[in-house]
């Protein structure tokens, strides 16, 4: 049985997921690089599930809520695999199924996110359409399962957008400058920051309640 690629844009998300036997990718805002590890992961995997983060784009959604998808719409579209997405819906009943909408980019303008969600986009991500075009290519099961980490109506500072390196460490030289560069960003940037941590501690819980290979064999 080949392994399951969870693919997520920080390091940090990748540790959520210790212990589940989970092969787990950072993308880091390097969309090219990411292709490429995918590509040699899907060799050997048995299904690409995008996990970490997401800016709600659902005015409804809060902090700490889950989402996951049905369909990807954005850079790439199609239709995530319906078995798994059921049996990722039946350990998190509380979650919100649907359309996520990802492009590469960081979803910062509250105006953007509500033209998004009237097109139908519960939330956005910056990894998913990376991943389901490597599933597709390998013709593998693809699912995304996503955190909510900023609501609809709260627009991201400038140093979230430059937060990460590529691997998915956190890009601390970038951040700083932006600071410099924008320093009335500095009370958004906080409550940004606190926000994340609040839903970090959802999705480490979340992810242990969806439990190993992130359901992939009940599926």
């Amino acid at each position: 049985m080949g392994h399951v690629v969870a693919v997520v844009g920080l390091k940090r998300e990748a540790a959520v997921l210790r212990g589940l036997d989970v092969v787990a990718i950072a993308g880091g805002g390097a969309p090219d690089r990411l292709a490429r590890d995918l590509a040699e992961a899907a060799k050997h995997a048995s299904g690409i599930i995008s996990f970490g983060m997401a800016g709600a784009l659902d005015p409804s959604l809060r902090l700490g809520d889950w989402v996951i998808g049905e369909r990807l719409a954005g850079a790439f579209e199609g239709a995530c695999d319906p078995a798994w997405t059921s049996a990722l819906a039946a350990r998190l009943q509380n979650a919100r199924r649907g359309t996520i909408h990802a492009d590469g980019r960081l979803i910062a303008d509250p105006a953007e996110k509500a033209a998004l969600s009237r097109s139908g986009a519960l939330a956005a991500d910056m990894e998913s359409h990376i991943a389901g075009r490597a599933a597709v290519k390998a013709g593998l099961p693809f699912a995304i399962l996503r955190c909510i980490s900023d609501e609809a109506e709260a627009a991201l500072p400038p140093a979230i957008a430059v937060a990460m390196k590529p691997g998915g460490g956190l890009a601390l030289g970038a951040v700083l400058a932006s600071i410099l560069r924008h320093p009335g960003q500095v009370t958004g940037l906080a409550r940004t920051i606190a926000g994340f941590s609040r839903a970090y501690g959802a999705l480490e819980e979340g992810a242990r309640t969806v439990g190993p290979r992130l359901a992939f064999d009940v599926r």
